[in-house]
């Protein structure tokens, strides 16, 4: 790793910076003793492999949570013309009356992950506020390019909402959430209800999320083969998404939210983000974007945080502030 910025060319329209933000001094130890395991720079030719080799499968067991969760796999239809599509529900055991509910759309880039991928985040907040939660399994790029994953997640949080009754569901209190590109996914569900009069929902939780296609920002460009998930990998991600589209005129505001010319009517959201990640710039923009829409958000930008810290890292000092910021918001959330 390095901190020299090759200078930008006068005339690019890319404002002047200089070399990334440090990282915290505990996260940067991990990521210096993980070197050569867990790689910045992502490329088409390691999707299968990165697949392949997903470590520590979340189990049933882990679901369940001692008891804590009734847990079972649905299979139920996704878009019209597709196939049907999976959904993971952990509800909370012995409760008689609706609950709210997380709708979860899991990360890995749009092109890795499934259903229980990052779910464990979301059973942390569900435990402590008695919430259910629905994760969707959706289609992965190449394979299925745009418009597939936010579809099938679409498809998937109708189908919620439609049988909030039968699982026990409040469908007027449905939270959608995710982490890096499920927090994009999220956001692009977010826009695509208030746009097809679909489920209201009552908040939205977008964990360093991917948003922006363009991949020009200052921070993709500090963070060029350092930390987590860096320019390469996003642009590995968002091509296999997009194919030629990518970066050009005609990426909908669905799979890209940044492109979302109108972010006004959108329910509260919360939104957090590393200084030493890919992401910052164009998080810290979108929640601009909405205080600027009269919308309602909470940014958080974790000073010296890598992409996924708190997943990495959950014991680390930064990240047990990250976690302990989610549930005091969400809490005022449900409160209202």
């Amino acid at each position: 790793m390095t901190d020299q910025i090759t200078p930008v060319p006068t005339g690019t329209g890319v404002p002047a910076f200089g070399p990334p933000p440090p990282f915290d001094p505990e996260l940067g130890a991990l990521l210096a003793g993980l070197a050569g395991q867990l790689p910045s720079s992502i490329t088409p030719e390691m999707i299968s492999a990165m697949r392949e080799g997903a470590l520590n499968p979340v189990t049933d067991d882990d679901l369940r949570r001692a008891g804590a969760f009734d847990v079972e796999e649905r299979s139920v239809p996704g878009p019209d013309g597709a196939p049907d599509i999976s959904l993971l529900i952990c509800r909370p055991t012995g409760v008689s009356a609706a609950t709210p509910a997380i709708y979860h759309t899991h990360g890995g880039g749009m092109i890795i992950g499934d259903n229980r991928t990052g779910i464990l985040t979301m059973l942390d907040l569900a435990a402590e506020f008695g919430l259910a939660v629905v994760s969707v399994e959706y289609r992965l790029a190449p394979e299925h390019p745009d418009p597939a994953p936010i579809e099938d997640c679409y498809a998937g949080l109708v189908w919620t909402a439609e049988h909030a009754a039968e699982l026990g569901i409040d469908p007027e209190r449905i939270i959608v959430a995710g982490g890096s590109a499920g927090g994009g996914l999220a956001a692009g569900l977010a826009l695509l209800a208030r746009d097809r009069g679909g489920p209201a929902l009552l908040a939205q939780i977008l964990l360093y999320p991917m948003l922006d296609d363009r991949n020009e920002s200052v921070s993709s460009r500090q963070m060029a083969g350092r930390g987590v998930w860096d320019s390469t990998s996003n642009l590995t991600g968002w091509t296999a998404l997009l194919g030629d589209r990518r970066g050009g005129p005609d990426v909908s505001p669905y799979a890209a939210p940044a492109r979302a010319t109108d972010v006004s009517g959108l329910p509260p959201a919360f939104i957090d983000v590393g200084t030493a990640e890919t992401f910052r710039d164009e998080d810290v923009e979108y929640a601009t974007r909405l205080w600027h829409a009269g919308g309602e958000c909470e940014l958080h930008v974790w000073p010296g945080a890598f992409h996924g810290f708190d997943m990495f890292a959950p014991e680390m000092m930064l990240s047990r502030d990250a976690l302990a910021a989610r549930p005091r918001w969400l809490a005022r959330i449900l409160a209202r």
